[in-house]
């Protein structure tokens, strides 16, 4: 080949490589076909890689912190200040459930692998392995069943799915999609859950919304055996209602997770009487979204958003409505003092006056970035899950400390990490049947 030739095939081959990039300058600005399909195949493939590069356990996951205390079990028990009854709660560090006394001994426990159930995660890959598998959310029915919300670390979707175990950890049924965060149970014995899953649609005026995107669901299933009798896309409650904005909240880093439901409360007639903002109207759900740092009822029957709220919390979890007519939230991270920047809150939702709070001192340093409740008990007091510490604890109208329980598993060199918990339930023996109250005792360890 002569050298003009040469020097003819090389600019005809710069020629090509130019017009290829400047098309896919083109494709990329102007998301034409085929930038979808490189856009869905380059996340897959960094999702996957970050997926593999997260190895060890105990720092690469959201299941296990460092350990803060050296206690375990009960450290504080002030019976006098003390709402009486067991407590439930899950742990990071594997997929059951304890129930506990307050001097801290396992009265019961449920426990079933997922393996025992799918071999599947429910977008149809291969699950994560059982030590990144956990028992996220629970609620226990009277004769001892349990509804449970299954969740995996380090992977997206993160639900992997809602159970119905009996008493002794016998599966009754199963529910195999992306169930995340929490469930409430209505006076039916139904079941509220949240889910989520990737769509691909666009929001309406959201310019800057990645694609594929999560959008939350709230789904109702029956109780006795699971089937899915009613879905609500909570991305499309927002929109034709005066509440739309809250959608175009989503702060950079969560452009393609925008809502990030993760609490969900049923309001039943009590509650819609009592809570104000729900207008004496039931079949409502009052849910938290983590990235708007907003709450909002849903209206079940419309589907559509009735009432929302957003204040100075942020990434709040576990809204709650009560009879008092206030609510109370899980504020993450909006009290800004390092070691102590969680915050539990009650307001009144018409003057958004904060009625209480509890912020934590020196003494008992309260700091969880993450997940987190805070259930109100009859006396008055809060049941708290502080999930970051590994702990959990009930205070007082007064902020006196009536009783504390720290995560008594401990991993990773020197015992150095605890488990996370995700959110404690008081369990008051006369809620449960008396059939099942007699078999619970303390179990050897």
């Amino acid at each position: 080949m002569q050298r003009s030739d040469r020097i003819g095939m090389l600019l005809f081959s710069l020629g090509i490589v130019l017009l290829a990039f400047m098309a896919g300058i083109f494709v990329a600005l102007t998301e034409r076909w085929p930038y979808r399909h490189f856009h869905d195949a380059w996340n897959a493939a960094r999702a996957l890689s970050a997926q593999s590069a997260a190895t060890d356990l105990y720092t690469q996951t959201h299941l296990w912190r460092e350990t803060r205390r050296s206690e375990r079990g009960v450290t504080i028990r002030r019976p006098e200040l003390m709402q009486k009854g067991y407590t439930l709660y899950t742990s990071g560090d594997g997929s059951y459930a304890n129930l506990i006394d307050a001097d801290g001994n396992i009265l019961h426990r449920w426990s079933l692998p997922y393996e025992n159930i799918w071999d599947q995660s429910p977008a149809g890959r291969a699950p994560r392995p059982a030590d990144r598998i956990y028992w996220d959310k629970v609620r226990l029915f009277p004769n001892g069943d349990l509804a449970v919300v299954i969740t995996a670390d380090n992977d997206t979707p993160w639900g992997y799915g809602l159970i119905r175990l009996d008493k002794d950890s016998r599966l009754i049924w199963r529910y195999h999609v992306h169930a995340h965060h929490d469930l409430d149970i209505l006076p039916n014995g139904d079941i509220v859950v949240l889910t989520h899953e990737f769509v691909d649609e666009p929001i309406p005026g959201f310019h800057g919304l990645q694609r594929p995107w999560l959008n939350d669901f709230v789904v109702i299933v029956a109780g006795t055996d699971g089937r899915e009798l009613a879905r609500i896309s909570l991305a499309d409650a927002f929109l034709e209602t005066p509440f739309f904005e809250v959608l175009y909240l989503a702060p950079g880093y969560a452009l393609g997770d925008p809502l990030h439901a993760n609490s969900v409360q049923y309001i039943d007639e009590s509650l819609a009487a009592a809570f104000a903002p729900a207008q004496g109207k039931s079949h409502q759900v009052l849910v938290s979204f983590r990235h708007p740092s907003a709450i909002a009822l849903i209206d079940l029957d419309t589907g559509k958003v009735s009432w929302t709220r957003r204040s100075d919390w942020l990434v709040q979890h576990d809204a709650r409505a009560l009879l008092n007519g206030n609510f109370t939230l899980f504020d993450n991270v909006a009290n800004y003092h390092e070691m102590n920047r969680s915050r539990v809150l009650e307001l009144n939702p018409l003057t958004h006056a904060i009625v209480w709070s509890y912020t934590g001192n020196d003494e008992h340093p309260f700091d969880s970035g993450v997940r987190s409740s805070a259930e109100t008990l009859p006396n008055g007091n809060r049941l708290v899950t502080e999930s970051d510490g590994g702990r959990l604890f009930e205070v007082t109208p007064a902020g006196e400390i009536a009783w504390e329980f720290i995560n008594p598993i401990r991993g990773g060199s020197g015992d150095h990490y605890i488990p996370v918990i995700s959110a404690g339930q008081r369990i008051f023996p006369e809620f449960l049947d008396e059939a099942f109250r007699r078999q619970l005792a303390p179990q050897r360890r």
